[in-house]
């Protein structure tokens, strides 16, 4: 079923979920291919297409990634970079980075029961290199990732763009049987109907703050 969204509600509602993720509803593999189906429709460079997708269904599997997730998560929250371990400014401020924090909190203890994993890769490695070489390699590759958010949340579904188990890549390769040498792993997306389909467009800062039209 296809929510009935405009496209501006579309693009101004598809959030990041985490607690509101149904775990214990399945997802039809239909439904991703569907969304996977709409992915691959966008741009990629010199149109090489060389995006691969892992589909992750298998309940050990998805225990075994949720795990390495959680360890990542584990180091993640002991940082200065971790939302809950900011220093505080105001009320409102506060109150949305600690609720980030908790949302954050709970995905990493839940990530291996989320029905469906999705895996984006790409042939190809670019470790280390020159950030102009970076940004061209990826960018065959996360417009679609992008695409797949948009399209599941129009079919109900949630997801959360997350990275945090590439710090275990190798690791998580060796689970999926993925050949690390030649293919990298471009993100982690839980994937699950959510719990009500009402989302809001968030809180962000003031257009005029961040636009430069000519120059800085």
């Amino acid at each position: 079923m296809e929510l009935e969204l405009s496209p501006d509600e579309l693009l101004s509602t598809t959030r990041a979920v985490r607690k509101r993720l149904d775990l214990d509803r399945e997802v039809p593999l239909e439904i991703v291919r569907e969304c996977l189906e709409l992915a691959i429709q966008a741009p990629s460079g010199s149109n090489q297409q060389g995006w691969h997708w892992v589909v992750v269904t298998d309940a050990e599997k998805r225990r075994a990634l949720g795990e390495l997730y959680r360890q990542a998560f584990e180091l993640y929250a002991a940082s200065k970079y971790f939302p809950g371990n900011q220093p505080g400014t105001d009320g409102e401020a506060d109150s949305t980075r600690l609720r980030i924090a908790g949302s954050a909190t709970y995905l990493a203890e839940r990530m291996g029961d989320v029905p469906v994993l999705l895996v984006p890769c790409l042939e190809g490695r670019v470790d280390n290199a020159p950030s102009a070489q970076s940004a061209s390699y990826w960018s065959s590759l996360f417009p679609a990732v992008w695409s797949f958010c948009l399209a599941a949340r129009s079919r109900g579904l949630g997801t959360a763009w997350t990275t945090l188990h590439l710090r275990y890549e190798r690791e998580a390769a060796d689970i999926l049987g993925i050949p690390y040498d030649t293919v990298s792993q471009g993100a982690l997306l839980p994937v699950a109907y959510t719990k009500g389909t009402s989302f809001r467009p968030a809180p962000r800062k003031d257009l005029d703050q961040i636009l430069h039209v000519g120059s800085w």
